[in-house]
């Protein structure tokens, strides 16, 4: 599959968290054009399970659908519109922003309000305003204006759909995460369709921008003994990010070796030893160079799915290195998307009937 032209693809479809049924239509779509069968549950995770040997431990492999943004709180007698947000929006890069607000009328356009130049103060000059403060404007005259065009309390609100083609044949743009993992699973269902294995759940999830957990009904009824989480991880190569790690844009998928968020969750992943050994010789397998990552301040569905059942669940974080992370221009090299992929494919191939998973056997 053409990974890179999925990713533009879904990364020009709005899906707040709690509203991804669009792109969960897209995805359902190409999983139709596999002949993949398909279902989805009460919150909207859609499921495709490729059955494999019963002997070897079940996988789960998952990608979040959703995006952060904001949601409408109040209209303004003026017709101006304020917000909450959704998920991890950086209010530094809020003010000046083209973004939707998705009613069932359609999608509107508008901006987001920052005060003109010439009269802003030095005081103000370096001042992040608070998105309490912040006003959509999407050009209406009056409430009465919006709440006919279709604007409620509760209408879902994302950056403004672009995908951006850089040069080398990176794209920046909105939602790359976690469209570049969607994108991902795709194109392994392609390559897995038909392949003797474990058998494989691959989940595209909901509500991860939301609270993390909307994976979970989906990993209660699937029961996987091995999960995978495929999300973004941060590119350390542009100056700003430079003592955070080694991962750089375009140096291949990214291993998870250590996550704690450290902002009030306190939460994160530990990766299962034995699974970290299989990607690791996956990798060498398929001549795939495996970056590696240890990073505080993020967390992904995976931090809830590993405690789940009886026994808890053999967990791992691969990733997509990715520039200015929940910002209108995220950026991602495809190539990486691909590399993670082949690592994904041949860790597939590696797992032996009866892997042992318990720690101390």
């Amino acid at each position: 599959m053409n990974v890179r032209g999925l990713l533009i693809e879904l990364m020009r479809i709005p899906g707040l968290a709690g509203y991804e049924e669009r792109v969960a239509r897209a995805v359902a779509t190409h999983l139709d054009e596999l002949g993949l069968a398909h279902r989805s549950d009460r919150l909207g995770n859609l499921v495709v399970t490729i059955p494999g040997d019963p002997a070897r431990p079940s996988v789960m492999v998952f990608a979040h659908l959703d995006q952060m943004g904001l949601i409408v709180r109040k209209i303004e007698p003026s017709g101006l519109i304020r917000v909450e947000r959704q998920g991890g929006v950086p209010e530094r890069a809020l003010p000046a922003h083209a973004v939707i607000l998705a009613t069932e009328q359609g999608d509107i356009p508008a901006v987001i309000g920052i005060k003109s130049h010439h009269a802003t103060t030095p005081e103000e000059k370096y001042k992040v305003v608070p998105y309490q403060d912040l006003l959509l404007d999407a050009g209406f005259a009056s409430k009465a204006e919006a709440e006919a065009a279709g604007v409620r309390i509760g209408t879902p609100v994302t950056y403004a759909p672009r995908a951006i083609e850089l040069a080398n044949g990176r794209v920046a743009g909105t939602a790359v995460d976690d469209r570049a993992g969607c994108a991902g699973l795709l194109a392994l269902a392609a390559a897995r369709k038909g392949k003797p294995g474990p058998t494989l759940h691959l989940v595209w999830s909901v509500q991860e921008e939301h609270n993390l957990r909307g994976i979970l009904p989906a990993a209660t009824s699937l029961a996987p003994d091995i999960a995978v989480s495929v999300d973004l991880m941060l590119a350390c190569d542009t100056p700003e990010m430079a003592a955070r790690g080694d991962v750089a844009l375009g140096g291949g998928p990214v291993m998870g070796l250590f996550s704690f968020h450290g902002r009030g969750t306190l939460n994160g992943v530990i990766p299962h030893p034995a699974l970290v050994r299989l990607m690791d010789e996956a990798a060498a397998g398929a001549g795939v160079p495996l970056q590696r990552s240890a990073h505080t301040g993020a967390l992904t569905e995976l931090s809830y799915v590993q405690l789940q059942g009886e026994e808890g669940v053999a967990s791992i974080d691969l990733g997509i290195p990715v520039r200015y992370s929940h910002t209108a221009a995220e950026t991602v090299d495809p190539r990486d998307i691909e590399g993670l992929v082949r690592l994904l494919d041949g860790a597939l191939d590696r797992i032996p009937a009866g892997m042992e998973l318990r720690r101390l056997p």
